[in-house]
């Protein structure tokens, strides 16, 4: 499943709506250098989030959208370029993961990316993305004194390395609320409350990542909240050819849409 290539590290949709889409874990293109060194589970890319930017687009009229294009075994774009670790004592995977979500390893044996290749794709990519996603919350802030970044994730709804049990359909991260004024991560969780049909959770399993909690600053106008999405909610199966399915798919657009007007119409009264 890996695309042998890197067009651009990002593709960008510039808006006028105080609201910014990310996406940094749908891109599936990888360099050849790096590919060549991916192990036949590697090269399957499970832990892409399938078809998130297909899921929402449309959604917002005028929305601005930031998405990565390469795929999260380059480097992960929602990681803190440091390195530190979002959960630490549990397990996770990191900058540049050494295995999948499964705690299977992605790379041949003695072909894992070390300090060197970390800086050069921290470089190469990383920083491009975030330089791009800088720039377009603060060419929103501009324009409307506020921008809520809205970070869109999936992932598989098993997944017993990571965590016990199911997860929820919607998981709704803030860091414990500090990354969004309470209005926008109240809209939210009203709204995915009120889904006939799934379930829901506010900063459980996962309460956001680097970057909802390194661009969530309130007090600066600036707004972060993460979703992240079951991948039961829109795909045919959890497992390969991770097929997208329309009929769920178009069962969970209405309240993603809902959500996403919601926290739109929040944003003037958010103004410093």
């Amino acid at each position: 499943m890996v695309t042998e290539k890197v067009s651009s590290p990002c593709e960008i949709r510039q808006g006028t709506s105080p609201v910014i889409l990310g996406f940094p874990h749908t891109g599936t293109e990888v360099p050849a250098e790096i590919a060549d060194r991916l192990n036949d589970n590697g090269r399957m890319l499970a832990d892409t989030d399938w078809h998130i930017h297909r899921l929402y687009d449309g959604l917002l009229d005028d929305v601005t959208v930031v998405r990565a294009t390469f795929h999260r075994y380059v480097i992960d774009a929602n990681r803190d370029p440091a390195g530190v670790s979002l959960y630490p004592g549990q397990n996770t995977t990191g900058l540049v993961p050494e295995t999948d979500f499964d705690g299977k390893a992605i790379w041949k044996d003695g072909q894992a990316p070390d300090e060197a290749d970390v800086a050069a794709r921290l470089r190469d990519f990383h920083a491009p993305y975030h330089g791009a996603l800088a720039a377009e919350i603060e060419r929103v802030r501009a324009i409307h004194g506020v921008a809520i970044l809205y970070d869109c994730h999936s992932i598989r709804s098993h997944i017993p390395f990571l965590f016990e049990g199911k997860l929820p359909d919607f998981n709704i991260g803030t860091d414990m609320g500090k990354t969004c004024d309470s209005a926008i991560e109240q809209a939210t969780l009203t709204v995915v409350e009120a889904a006939e049909g799934y379930d829901s959770v506010l900063n459980g399993r996962f309460k956001g990542g680097w970057t909802t909690r390194h661009y969530g600053r309130p007090d600066t106008g600036v707004h972060a909240i993460q979703m992240e999405l079951a991948q039961s909610t829109h795909l045919q199966t959890e497992a390969a050819p991770f097929a997208y399915d329309g009929a769920k798919a178009e069962r969970l657009r209405v309240h993603l849409k809902n959500i996403l007007v919601r926290i739109e119409q929040i944003a003037p009264g958010l103004k410093r």
